[in-house]
């Protein structure tokens, strides 16, 4: 006799609730985070934050690689439940900010993916958290949630920690380019 939830997934087909529901406990989310400190204090920190997307200068050649190439965003906003539109070249994601607390933490969900990356991995949301350090400067972390769907997840979830970090290092470093040009 096979379990329930075999059962119930091989008799509700591919697309149905019931088979999503067992994939999405067979694939949990994963978060990535990277912190670089800042010798600026939180409220200019704050000013320079950005997405991946908002970055004017062209992405490393790694990254060109491995990622999709991002193009613009449309409809920036600044308020929670706001929506901007992320655009890259063969695609696109529908970001909405879930939670804002000035000068400390900024939060989104990904609510729509027209994008592929890397055979498999769907983008589930992200934050910047800034934390203010005793010598005047700010800490600023970021995390990228997602799910993966490759596997052996014992050989890919490294590669893709690898890959996530070269991203958040490239989007601290452009925003440490814009805060110390002012």
């Amino acid at each position: 006799m096979k379990p329930a939830a075999r059962e119930t997934h091989a008799s509700a087909g591919p697309g149905s609730n019931a088979a999503r529901a067992v994939m999405a406990v067979a694939r949990p989310s994963t978060s990535i985070v990277t912190r670089m400190k800042f010798a600026t204090s939180s409220e200019r920190m704050w000013d320079g934050l950005m997405f991946y997307e908002q970055i004017a200068e062209r992405p490393p050649l790694h990254l060109r690689l491995l990622l999709p190439q991002p193009i613009g965003t449309e409809n920036p906003k600044s308020t929670v439940g706001d929506k901007v539109r992320c655009l890259y070249k063969g695609g696109h994601l529908l970001k909405c900010i879930t939670q804002i607390d000035l000068r400390r933490h900024y939060a989104f969900d990904v609510v729509e993916q027209s994008l592929a990356f890397g055979g498999g991995i769907k983008l589930s949301g992200g934050c910047y958290t800034l934390r203010e350090l005793p010598s005047g400067g700010t800490e600023v972390a970021v995390t990228t949630r997602y799910t993966s769907l490759r596997r052996p997840g014992w050989l890919w979830k490294p590669i893709e920690a690898a890959v996530c970090h070269l991203f958040h290092r490239h989007l601290l470093s452009a925003m440490r380019r814009k805060v110390g040009s002012r």
